[in-house]
């Protein structure tokens, strides 16, 4: 089994979803309360950041804007008819436990690192005769392997659901997800459910009454937590609809990102779909109203494939190719790596570079990418610990056109030494 240290390193991004349950706790759900106490979860470790203590009116608004956000795709969800719920990714919230009591199946999918974790406090709170309902995977979003064996024994249609995904991800990594979830519904059928487009407007529109003059400043302070949390940049793709400037034209941009995946989407608009919601008690009657009104301004995407037919890149179907070959030339560690560095494979780089480093005085590392199809931000993150690790850093060569563009969209080709 892979150690659990390994996989949290190459994917720290997981740790926003601790953040969520506690929030979900705080708002009155009484199973995310368990699940946060079965991972002996503290308000500390989850909210406050290395550098950003929460300010109450940050925790308000999060707490408000996480429990509109489960409650809402859930009842959209359930409106499409759908039996079969794909929670992608499903963090440490216990939605399994509603969905198995209603009778549709559920499938709970995250990084393997968030699996681990969250399978046994969460099967724990679900009645033993409901649990057959009840599925955990490990994947990795952008990997379509991993997606569609994950879901070999689903029963479609499908409403795919994904909340607090999107605005980690790069370009790269949101294109590959939007090729992978075409191919989810052109064989099950079903639809796409996300939160994630239009979440910084829905968080501007639920932050604005409760921070007042101080908005701007607590702004700040939850994209700081966040990117420490992640250890990643927030919001920086396409499909993440800016609320600054011009948010028609990013829409429309939004929207054709979505086309040019073989994709379309109708905006929800979240105030003629949101529940009742609990959280909205705890702050002043004009402030929950001003949120209610606001939240005619942003709405959720459900999103169905398109009839016609698009070419889809089907590296992402080859994630059993993935290999790496390793040798020691004098304090230079040289790789060769094929196939996909991604959340499921880079623990493997990471685990190599480790035993090897502790076994000799590297200097560098230079990797052959000539068969290397795609390398994620978790993989990223593996080359940036060996650049750090090496006095003479990282050299890359043979990469081919798709990887270095992930390169350039990332900065880098930068960081690292590129051979032409």
């Amino acid at each position: 089994m892979m150690d659990q240290n390994l996989l949290e390193r190459v994917n720290p991004v997981f740790n926003t979803a601790k953040m969520t349950v506690f929030q979900l706790a705080s708002s009155g759900v009484k199973e995310a309360a368990l699940v946060a106490e079965k991972l002996n979860l503290s308000f500390e470790e989850t909210q406050n950041s290395a550098s950003v203590t929460v300010a109450p009116e940050q925790m308000t608004a999060n707490t408000i804007l996480v429990e509109t956000r489960w409650r809402t795709c859930a009842a959209i969800a359930e409106k499409t008819g759908c039996k079969t719920l794909v929670d992608l990714p499903c963090g440490y919230t216990p939605r399994a436990k509603a969905m198995s009591q209603k009778g549709i199946a559920y499938y709970g999918m995250d990084l393997p690192a968030a699996i681990a974790e969250a399978e046994p406090a969460i099967l724990s709170l679900i009645d033993e005769d409901k649990r057959f309902s009840v599925h955990f995977r490990g994947v990795d979003a952008t990997n379509g392997a991993s997606l569609k064996a994950a879901l070999k024994d689903a029963e479609g249609p499908l409403c795919i659901t994904t909340e607090g995904l999107l605005m980690y991800f790069t370009d790269s990594e949101v294109g590959a997800l939007c090729d992978n979830i075409r191919m989810l519904l052109k064989e099950h059928g079903g639809c796409w459910v996300t939160a994630d487009t239009e979440t910084g407007m829905q968080y501007i529109l639920t932050m604005q009454p409760i921070a007042g003059d101080r908005f701007m400043e607590i702004m700040m302070q939850s994209k700081t937590t966040a990117e420490d949390k992640s250890d990643v940049n927030v919001g920086g793709n396409s499909l993440n609809v800016s609320p600054m400037g011009d948010v028609a034209l990013n829409m429309k941009n939004a929207m054709m990102f979505l086309a040019r995946h073989g994709l379309k989407a109708e905006r929800m608009i979240l105030s003629e779909h949101m529940p009742e919601i609990n959280s909205l008690d705890k702050i002043t009657p004009e402030q929950a109203q001003a949120i209610k009104q606001n939240m005619q301004k942003c709405a959720y995407w459900k999103i169905t494939a398109m009839d016609t037919e698009t070419a889809v890149d089907t590296a992402d179907l080859k994630a059993e190719d993935f290999d790496m070959q390793a040798s020691v030339t004098g304090d230079t560690l040289i790789l060769s790596l094929k196939g996909r560095v991604d959340t499921l494979t880079a623990p493997n780089l990471l685990a190599l570079y480790e035993r090897v480093k502790a076994e000799h005085e590297l200097q560098s590392v230079a990797i052959d990418c000539a068969e290397l199809a795609y390398i994620s931000s978790a993989g990223l993150r593996v080359l940036l610990i060996m650049q750090k690790g090496c006095p003479d850093g990282v050299k890359l060569s043979g990469i081919n056109q798709s990887v270095r563009e992930i390169l350039e969209q990332t900065g880098f080709d930068s960081v690292l030494e590129i051979a032409e």
